[in-house]
């Protein structure tokens, strides 16, 4: 497991001091992470792959996250793409 029954609920009570999480819950969560971890590094693993390396470097992770539109603070190696409105053109109104 990537996550413990005790590291989630340290978890839990900084975010929401006082809440008690039910055993299904609790279960739940530690599932998600695990299957998120999976996910990532398996993306990550093929990624590298890809490359023809044998050897997972951040940009591999980098980009398995990009997939979940997560961004790592200090690790991002390239400033975040501004988000380009798009402005509906006169047919499509």
């Amino acid at each position: 497991k990537v996550l413990t029954k005790r590291k989630l609920q340290e978890l839990c009570s900084q975010m929401a001091p006082g809440v008690q999480l039910e055993a299904d819950v609790e279960e739940a969560l530690l599932e998600v992470a695990d299957e998120f971890v999976s996910s990532i590094t398996n993306f990550s693993c093929s990624f590298a792959k890809h490359r023809k390396s044998s050897i997972l470097d951040v940009k591999d992770v980098q980009l398995a996250l990009d997939r979940h539109n997560i961004r790592v603070p200090g690790f991002t190696a390239e400033e975040p793409k501004p988000f380009k409105k798009m402005v509906p053109v006169d047919a499509h109104k």
